[in-house]
């Protein structure tokens, strides 16, 4: 057992709150346990100039940790004179994981922005990022079909992301802070519904692991983003979903 008491391919409890900003067209509030992120989606009539008369749209993504996320106070970007190192890798990763199930020319000539604010941080903040990202966007899809907008959802399938680690030789998923910070191996897992990968970043923290023990890895991520697709499907539907 974990020092939270879960089992090895256990979960935190998870939870999706959709709605939470008034004028975003989509939004939720994503919990992985302690890990809390606001996931908003906005359409934007225009496109960059790159892809100006293209007939296709485009998705991007921010991400930025708030002052009160951490224990002690995480200075905003804007008070350090841009967006860090950390911050850009991940709102590329966030952007990179939507636009590998997105169809931009369902879009059209619009632009799908994707913002993620950490409120509190128990590690996992960017896959809980990514998965709060998807439920969000789907929900400012809808509304454009609704409208009459979009015939159809751009979105071809639902993706979702997940940590895992080795703790002491033994395979554990969504590693909270504690757990992040001592593991043997840490790896963070981006997958599609259809169980294709869209990412995989894994790094030994001390000796180096074998190929065995990222199989294993692979195959405890991939249960456990079973049970979140289910969730971002049933957040979709459901005012509230908690796992």
């Amino acid at each position: 057992m974990r020092k939270d008491q879960r089992a090895p391919g256990e979960m935190r409890p998870v939870r999706f709150e959709p709605g939470i900003q008034k004028f975003s067209t989509g939004s939720v509030l994503v919990s992985f346990g302690d890990t809390r992120v606001i996931c908003a989606a906005n359409i934007e009539e225009k496109v960059p100039g790159w892809l100006s008369g293209r007939g296709q749209g485009w998705l991007t993504a921010e991400y930025s940790m708030l002052p009160g996320s951490t224990q002690q106070r995480h200075p905003r970007d804007s008070g350090r004179g841009g967006v860090n190192g950390r911050a850009q890798e991940i709102q590329r990763l966030i952007g990179r994981s939507l636009r590998a199930i997105t169809d931009l020319k369902i879009l059209g000539e619009r632009t799908l922005a994707i913002d993620c604010d950490v409120l509190q941080a128990d590690g996992g903040t960017r896959t809980a990022a990514i998965t709060g990202a998807y439920v969000a966007a789907q929900f400012a899809l809808r509304k454009l079909i609704q409208a009459g907008t979009l015939k159809a959802s751009p979105l071809r399938e639902a993706v979702a992301a997940v940590s895992v680690g080795m703790i002491k030789g033994e395979v554990c998923v969504d590693l909270n802070y504690g757990e992040d910070s001592t593991a043997d191996v840490d790896l963070n897992l981006v997958m599609t519904a259809s169980q294709k990968l869209v990412e995989v970043q894994g790094t030994a923290e001390g000796a180096p692991f074998a190929r065995h023990d990222l199989t294993a890895m692979l195959d405890a991520g991939q249960a456990a983003l079973a049970k979140l697709f289910e969730l971002q499907e049933k957040a979709l539907h459901e005012s509230a979903v908690v796992y």
